[in-house]
């Protein structure tokens, strides 16, 4: 059941499924809670989860604010703060893996662990032809973008489907903003899982050094298993950044972690 919540001036679309501990779902660029369509009869199985539709997204409405993914951190942690949740887990793929990550990073307090797929920890993390792709993002692309997945899912739901054009900008300029979280990411507190495919648009070699940023595969893990880091690196063969989400192998992946 779809509900709305005031979070930081968005009318804020979410919806709940399950029961149990809470988990937040946040949808890639562009996409919305439809996205997670497969994913959610099994990840509701056993917890409560609740995915939402990102600023301008599916039945979120946009405001006269800029995208960004420190805004976006901000509207996670408030909807875990309107649920009534202590703590939540959070997961998040591409751009909904950013915002993820700076809810984590910005509130730590209120995640209790966090999965993030297909994620960078700095924008060059992303492959140089990407970076390129990137930077063309944005309205002048709307009627091109007309006969994909991504808009058919979203003029059926948006409140202004007129506004496909202001999601294209929106999104871009986003996408264009660059950073780099690296000593943010240090000093995590929550349980992280990084999941990517081996044909993502990040590299194996990003995924390794955020591992790395984290503290994991910093030493050998040891014969039983005391020198393994909390956090968790999956790199998942055969699989694109445009695969891997919902793919059967990342959900058993990011549900096992979660179980932990």
């Amino acid at each position: 059941m779809g509900q709305y919540a005031q979070i930081n001036g968005l009318k804020l679309y979410y919806e709940i499924h399950g029961a149990g501990a809470p988990l937040v779902l946040v949808h890639g660029g562009l996409w919305s809670t439809g996205v997670f369509a497969d994913l959610l009869p099994v990840l509701a199985r056993d917890r409560q989860v609740i995915a939402l539709d990102l600023q301008a997204h599916g039945r979120t409405a946009n405001i006269d604010r800029p995208m960004t993914y420190t805004a976006m951190g901000d509207d996670i942690a408030g909807l875990i703060r309107h649920l009534g949740f202590n703590q939540a887990d959070v997961l998040g793929y591409s751009l909904g893996g950013g915002a993820a990550l700076r809810a984590a990073i910005q509130h730590p307090a209120l995640v209790r662990k966090l999965v993030l797929v297909s994620t960078p920890f700095k924008r060059s993390g992303w492959f140089p032809e990407v970076l390129a792709g990137m930077e063309s993002v944005g309205p002048q692309m709307a009627e091109a973008m007309r006969p994909t997945p991504m808009y058919a899912q979203y003029a059926a739901v948006a409140p202004r489907p007129e506004d496909w054009p202001v999601l294209l900008g929106k999104v871009g300029g986003c996408l264009r903003l660059d950073y780099d979280w690296s000593a943010e990411v240090a000093g995590i507190t929550a349980p992280t899982m990084l999941i990517y495919g081996d044909a993502d648009s990040i590299s194996p070699n990003h995924a390794a050094q955020f591992f790395a940023l984290l503290g994991g595969g910093t030493k050998d893990g040891n014969w039983d298993g005391s020198g393994i880091s909390r956090h968790r690196l999956a790199i998942l063969p055969g699989l694109t950044h445009y695969s891997i989400f919902p793919n059967p192998a990342t959900v058993a992946t990011a549900t096992k972690f979660l179980s932990l």
